[in-house]
């Protein structure tokens, strides 16, 4: 189970790493204009993506440290999983929650920061997966605010489909 998990966290972090190295053909002015629509910039889209990974751990790094009793994750996690991908493949815009909103995100930045802070992340959610005990993998820990309870693995897919689709808004942001 932890291989699986681990390979998921590997085949997301390189699509991170794409779409960084995509990012590094623009210059930071282009990168902090915002959306023709009113929207984010690409670098505020990438920050709420960063937020949500950073708010994330730590969360479930609270909720194991007092050793709480866990649920064992089943169908119904993965019914969860299932709908948060259909809610995030709709064509609708929604209004993103207060913590990774607009009031968070910064006004201008670099890429090379931006990039330095999400690869610090990426790396500290490998860590701290590859530290997962054994008897915690079939757990579910992370509460998405929307659907609830998930696996490690419907966490692992909540931020790849929360990627995917901000990455398609990151495009369309700087034309490509």
């Amino acid at each position: 189970m932890k291989s699986k998990i681990l390979r998921y966290n590997d085949a997301y972090q390189k699509e991170v790493e794409q779409l960084l190295n995509e990012l590094a053909a623009g210059n930071d002015a282009t990168l902090n204009m915002a959306a023709i629509d009113g929207g984010w910039s690409a670098l505020q889209t990438v920050h709420h993506l960063i937020l949500t990974e950073e708010l994330s751990l730590s969360y479930v790094q609270k909720k194991m440290s007092f050793n709480p009793k866990l649920d064992q994750a089943g169908f119904k996690e993965r019914m969860r999983a299932a709908s948060l991908w259909f809610y995030l493949n709709l064509p609708f815009k929604f209004k993103a929650p207060a913590l990774v909103g607009d009031e968070n995100l910064p006004g201008f930045t670099t890429l090379a920061l931006s990039r330095d802070r999400w690869l610090d992340i990426r790396q500290r959610w490998t860590d701290f997966l590859q530290q997962l005990p054994e008897e915690m993998l079939d757990k579910a820990v992370y509460r998405h605010p929307f659907v609830g309870r998930l696996s490690w693995m419907g966490t692992l897919r909540f931020f790849r489909f929360h990627f995917q689709r901000h990455r398609k808004q990151i495009y369309r942001t700087i034309g490509k």
